[in-house]
């Protein structure tokens, strides 16, 4: 196609995607209180160059300049989330009014920019008061979360209609709750499977609470996923392509859309039966007005004896000797056609949007310019792969581009840069990238 905007339509949403820890900095500012993230990356050896996000952008300080910046390059839509410990210092309980005053303002800004807030309530950075007692694999925490969630639209719901409870419930699970490279840094099958199991519940009580006290507003949640593919035709790497597809792909929206956990391909998830209680079943389901894909590369699975649980490990980008990104992850955008097409074949699949898409490359500041050629290509490849999707009739309403500003990259610190505008970390200088202008350029009217 003539890659325009026109034939997505009047009603399609453009817009970028922040997180709170990522860009905001104001680190324990005007009462913030301290987030499992704060935490883990005070931890040695967990953040590369030991960095963390205190500053970040210091989008809390400079969000009025920053959102200026966006209103500029034609972005009229930004998801971004809000910061639990920023609200509740300890979770639940005593509120901290700075904090819901500077959500305020910041939500005026927006609005009064022509930018309409999409909020996701959960990206990773839970109150560490509420990690002490045990975090996401204490049961305890549906209710927690639900207290939050009902505050958040009751005192922004007047000007906030589109809402995302959970970001990528899968990685802060796993990464967070089995592997231990994120926050907050615990191991161990049974940690993994408590936490999933409370934030499936999180995922649609928290829907049901925005539905029932803002019943014209739009909820959604947002999963990673990975297009996979099996290393060869041989039936072992078939079946653990399968097996890394249920985990990757399905542990959480199957139980969403009703269908209970993928248990017949990954025989450990059984073990989730231990947290399940009377009712459980039917209280993982809503039926959700959206559902975010967020997707950056494909994963190439092969068998393997040696990883417990699932016999499947993945083949690297490197070792297939394939164009990577500062990531290590393979570019691949027709992953966005292959997810799109795969999410949409479930029979009761609400429309979809891409609420996380981009790419990290090696950016280079030349006569105060940076030519980000790559991150051109990735954007216009990515976005004719969500409109393949929808001519082969899928039902995609939007896509949001991760992400806006470089930013603090999770436990890669500040070396992988995402953003469309390129961020001086010492002076907190911005510069709009060659992907930024493009972008702005597509987005006009």
């Amino acid at each position: 196609m003539g890659l325009t905007k026109a034939p997505f339509g009047e009603e399609f949403v453009w817009g970028v995607s922040t997180a709170a820890y990522q860009i905001e900095g104001g680190y324990l500012q005007d009462g913030k209180g301290f987030s499992i993230w704060d935490d883990f990356v005070r931890k040695r050896g967990k953040i590369a160059n030991k960095e963390n996000g205190d500053v970040a952008c210091d989008f809390y300080h400079r969000y009025a300049d920053d959102l200026q910046l966006m209103a500029g390059m034609n972005i009229r839509h930004h998801r971004f989330s809000i910061a639990w410990s920023r609200i509740f210092p300890v979770g639940r309980g005593e509120v901290n009014q700075a904090g819901v005053d500077y959500y305020h303002r910041l939500i005026d800004h927006m609005l009064a920019l022509g930018i309409t807030p999409w909020i996701t309530l959960y990206h990773w950075d839970l109150p560490s008061s509420l990690e002490i007692k045990g975090g996401w694999t204490n049961r305890d925490i549906v209710d927690w979360f639900g207290e939050y969630v009902a505050f958040c639209v009751k005192h922004f719901g007047d000007r906030v209609k589109h809402w995302m409870v959970l970001n990528e419930p899968m990685v802060f699970t796993g990464a967070g709750y089995f592997l231990g490279i994120h926050a907050p840094g615990r191991r161990g099958l049974n940690s993994f499977l408590a936490a999933t199991h409370h934030a499936a519940l999180a995922q649609a009580h928290g829907a049901r609470i925005i539905k029932s006290l803002q019943p014209e507003g739009m909820v959604g949640t947002t999963f990673s996923t990975s297009h996979v593919e099996p290393f060869s035709n041989r039936e072992r790497d078939i079946v653990a392509a399968k097996k890394a597809d249920a985990l990757l792909n399905r542990l959480y929206i199957e139980p969403l859309l009703g269908m209970g956990y993928p248990t017949d391909e990954i025989r450990a998830l059984r073990k989730l039966e231990q947290f399940m209680k009377a009712g459980d079943e039917q209280n993982l389901k809503f039926d959700m007005d959206f559902v975010g894909v967020q997707n950056y590369t494909r994963e190439i699975i092969k068998h393997s004896y040696f990883v417990p649980y699932l016999r499947a490990k993945l083949v690297t980008a490197q070792e297939r000797q394939v164009p990577t990104t500062t990531m290590n992850w393979e570019v691949y955008p027709e992953s966005i056609y292959h997810v799109l097409k795969k999410f949409s074949a479930y029979p009761t699949m609400p429309p979809l949007m891409i609420t996380e898409s981009g790419a990290s490359f090696p950016d280079v500041l030349e006569n105060g310019k940076i030519n980000d050629a790559a991150r051109v290509q990735y954007l216009q490849d990515a976005i004719a792969q969500m409109y393949r999707a929808k001519q082969d009739g899928v039902d995609i309403r939007g896509y949001f581009f991760w992400t806006f500003l470089d930013n603090f990259e999770w436990a890669e610190g500040y070396h992988p840069r995402f953003g469309l505008v390129h961020v001086d970390f010492e002076t907190q200088q911005r510069i709009i990238k060659a992907s930024g202008n493009w972008y702005a350029d597509f987005l006009r009217d």
